[in-house]
């Protein structure tokens, strides 16, 4: 059964790399009628007994093996070329002559911001304008070492109990005032009140500000990721003048209407989901920088469309790319440029999650079932064509508090029915729901449900309208289980123990909305999150994660790199560890 639907997949990829490759309406009607064959193809194949499924194993095996040579292997990447990426290709472009001031880098991205202000609001969406528009305390390296930026220098107690920055002179907001000490203490206090990342500064007792340049940071306990949350995608420096009136900071009408930043760049233009144009700020504290006259972020629903900006010229540089063919697509067109460098605090990990407070889903040995019916390496190789690479826990991989020995859950199907018999269920007894982050992963919601009903569970997906439906739905306890994306941002602290700490189901997405509780993880966490010792740390957040893949609230899926495709004329491209939700100061454009 599988090794058939896996063919059947695979065609499916490559019909939709071939509507992409040509565009148009007869390609998209090719492809539907093509789709439509292979559903059908599916449905049949669904319907083998199961006796003959079981006499042609091997044979499919082999066949499988043969198609995907075939149909797959030469739209995929592989190691070598992956190492090939992300060691050469974001230089590919470089040139000669030294950096050129001016010009106007254009960005293609599907991300509608809510608004500007990331001391109340996460993601791509805001850090990309957002780190723009605003400056943080601090920038970090590619070896995740903290260095100047809005504080010139910093000193961190012995005891690991307060955090002093020194702030540059001079520096000033967009429309002029000063920043001031001041300015940094109630952007920390509003980012600890209203910033979704509750453990990113929960610690904080109280902030000081003895003098305009000085400010200190006082913890109840060692705070081993407090630097790296003052990084510019996590701590922007808002203008207590302007925010500080009395209206929740969240819903201040400010944070898109008439911005004033302390950044590089000024918001001279926003149409919501079209266009948000930034302009050099001449007053900016660091001499000479930005380089860039301009930023434009040109805003569109569909990443083919930037694709096709990305190869006409239009658009000079994206990290959303959208699908698995978009990405060949371009890895494959000699005059682009693509590059998996950068990015690396964000690690993003793809995984199902399971509503605890229902009650098919909170037995444990109906979540292992569904777990060992889903097969991660076939969705990295076969439905995501090798651009994402299978994980077994909610720490990536590339961090060193991944714990590789945790329960992978291999595919098994036979164990899956095992499990769900165990539980009371029949095969055909039990009906699931999955919900996903619509559009881009519904590849993904749709292999499940096939993965599910090998396994005798009957499965449909629960489609959103859009974004933020979906988000309500799995924030406000809706939905049965879903697909979703979350990412690790550099630290454990800040991306990671927001997903299980009991404490944390605070009804919006992105926290802890499985309903996740365990007593011993919270204990192990909060150990952690202030121990200053790397290598009591990595055993603190080995044994939390074997005790969650036990217990598998959440099936982990895969990590991908964050693709950036970009022109050749783009120098100096933004591949430190933040990639794009970092300052633009470097980047400029050759002629």
């Amino acid at each position: 059964m599988k090794s058939s639907l896996m063919r059947l997949l695979a065609l499916v990829a490559c019909l939709g790399l071939f509507a992409v490759a040509c565009g148009g309406s007869d390609a998209d009607d090719a492809v539907d009628a093509a789709t439509d064959a292979v559903e059908d193809a599916v449905d049949d194949a669904m319907d083998d007994d199961e006796e003959a499924m079981e006499d042609d194993a091997v044979d499919d095996e082999e066949a499988m093996e043969d198609d995907g040579e075939e149909q797959a292997v030469d739209t995929s990447l592989d190691e070598e070329e992956l190492e090939e990426i992300e060691s050469d290709d974001a230089d590919a472009g470089a040139v000669d002559s030294g950096p050129v001031a001016g010009g106007t880098l254009i960005i293609g991205s599907t991300q509608v911001p809510r608004h500007f202000n990331g001391t109340v609001q996460s993601g791509l969406a805001t850090a990309v304008p957002g780190t723009q528009l605003n400056a943080s305390p601090l920038l970090f390296d590619e070896n995740f070492n903290p260095q100047p930026y809005l504080a010139e220098s910093w000193e961190v107690a012995d005891d690991g109990l307060s955090v002093t920055l020194n702030l540059v002179e001079g520096a000033v907001f967009h429309d002029g005032e000063a920043i001031t000490s001041e300015d940094v203490k109630f952007s920390i206090e509003t980012a600890q009140a209203g910033h979704p990342f509750k453990t990113m500064f929960a610690p904080v007792t109280e902030v000081l500000t003895p003098d305009d340049q000085t400010v200190i940071i006082n913890l109840s306990q060692p705070h081993p990721a407090i630097l790296l949350a003052m990084s510019p995608g996590l701590l922007p420096i808002i203008p207590e003048h302007i925010f500080n009136d009395g209206t929740p900071v969240a819903e201040h009408p400010r944070n898109t209407e008439d911005f004033v930043g302390s950044g590089p760049f000024r918001l001279v233009e926003y149409e919501t989901g079209s266009v948000i144009r930034l302009e050099k700020f001449e007053d900016f504290f660091i001499p000479e920088r930005p380089l860039l006259d301009e930023i434009i972020i040109q805003i569109s629903p569909d990443p083919s469309t930037i694709v096709l900006g990305l190869e006409g010229g239009d658009i000079d540089l994206t990290t959303t790319l959208g699908s698995a063919a978009n990405i060949v697509r371009v890895r494959d067109n000699n005059e682009l440029i693509l590059t998996a460098e950068g990015h690396e605090a964000i690690g993003p990990v793809n995984w199902l999650e399971f509503n605890l407070a229902d009650d098919v889903l909170s037995d444990v040995r109906v979540r292992q079932a569904i777990a060992y019916a889903v097969d991660r390496e076939f969705l990295s190789n076969v439905i995501d064509q090798g651009t994402t690479f299978p994980v077994t826990t909610g720490i990536v991989p590339a961090s060193p508090y991944h714990n590789p020995d945790a329960e992978a859950y291999a595919a098994n199907i036979d164990r899956a029915k095992e499990l769900l018999a165990e539980a009371g269920y029949a095969e055909g007894e039990l009906t699931l729901a999955v919900d996903y982050i619509p559009p881009g992963q519904q590849a993904t919601a749709e292999y499940i449900v096939q993965a599910l009903g090998d396994a005798g569970i009957n499965a449909e997906l629960n489609v959103s309208a859009d974004f933020p439906s979906w988000a309500g739905r799995v924030a406000g306890g809706e939905h049965q289980m879903t697909v979703n994306q979350v990412w690790n941002w550099g630290d454990p602290v800040i991306g990671v123990h927001r997903t299980y700490l009991s404490s944390n189901r605070v009804g919006a997405i992105w926290t802890n909305n499985t309903g996740y509780e365990n007593a011993e993880v919270d204990a192990l966490f909060d150990k952690a999150g202030q121990s200053v010792d790397r290598d009591e740390r990595i055993g603190l957040y080995a044994e939390a994660q074997a005790i969650i893949a036990d217990e598998a609230p959440i099936h982990f899926l895969s990590t991908s790199p964050t693709w950036m495709a970009m022109n050749p004329r783009v120098q100096n491209p933004p591949v430190g560890i933040w990639g794009t939700m970092s300052p633009m100061l470097d980047v400029w454009l050759a002629e």
